[in-house]
């Protein structure tokens, strides 16, 4: 947590539907006391994709202020359609400043093995190597191996793009099932999350229709607002997972269905 190493937190909102941020706001956000900006993408619980012009204006100012950049791209091979991610690293004068963290989890559901990594300069993996040393005792070495042959193998085997294939299915699967009973989703440009509006359900707040969905209806969602810093805040909204299998979503569905003629 930012305020336990004795920094101070300024969030930058994101705002549906296409969940942009106002670049002033993002400029303010920056002061002569900034060190390290945190990013994600793709986004969860958004399933956004920051385009390259996004990407380019948080680094002009990142190299303008001397900020180094922690980066969040877990959901990288998980993006649908037209939209690219784009490694901030990769951009001009972002390197040097930037550690980006993926996951072998994510990428492979291997998530119970806990793989993940780190790609930067050597000076900011030298300083994560020092924290994560008191963060995990010991990881299984067996499980690293597996994971650095499949890391090495998965885009010659054609891995990544049966991974997006798969779960665009899963994802339209979702999809239509929400939108069938009155829960309209957002686009999912990554990741493997829906966030639906459940105002129409007489719902103005997202833990009171989680809590509704799970205890009448018998499907688990998330609310939206266990991600913000003042859960106030959040809009009227509900993720959906569609890491599972067909018959999960397919069952989801059917109890879902019982929502029909609510909204």
């Amino acid at each position: 947590d930012v305020r336990w190493a004795g920094g101070t937190p300024r969030v930058v909102r994101l705002s549906p539907p296409d969940w942009s941020f106002d670049p002033a706001e993002l400029r303010a956000a920056f002061t002569d006391r900034t060190r390290v900006l945190l990013l994600n993408t793709p986004h969860n619980p958004t399933g956004k994709v920051f385009t390259r012009a996004e990407l380019a204006s948080i680094a002009k100012l990142c190299i303008q202020h001397d900020v180094l950049v922690l980066t969040d791209e877990v959901y990288e091979r998980i993006v649908f359609d037209d939209n690219e991610h784009v490694p901030i690293a990769t951009l001009p004068g972002m390197w040097e400043r930037t550690l980006s963290i993926s996951s072998t989890g994510k990428t492979f559901s291997m998530t119970g093995w806990k793989i993940g990594f780190a790609v930067g300069p050597a000076d900011l993996n030298e300083a994560l190597r020092a924290t994560h040393q008191f963060a995990t005792f010991a990881t299984a070495t067996p499980f690293q191996e597996a994971m650095a042959v499949a890391l090495e193998t998965a885009q010659e085997r054609g891995y990544y793009r049966e991974l997006q294939h798969a779960y665009s299915l899963r994802r339209d699967r979702l999809r239509a099932a929400l939108a069938d009973v009155g829960l309209p989703p957002l686009e999912c440009q990554g990741s493997y999350f829906l966030l639906s509006d459940v105002t129409s359900h007489g719902f103005t707040n997202d833990v009171d229709f989680c809590r509704f969905l799970v205890t009448e209806v018998g499907v688990a969602a998330i609310p939206p607002s266990a991600f913000y810093l003042d859960p106030a805040t959040a809009p009227p909204l509900a993720r959906f997972c569609f890491a599972k299998r067909d018959a999960t979503i397919d069952a989801a569905a059917e109890r879902l269905a019982a929502l029909r003629g609510r909204a």
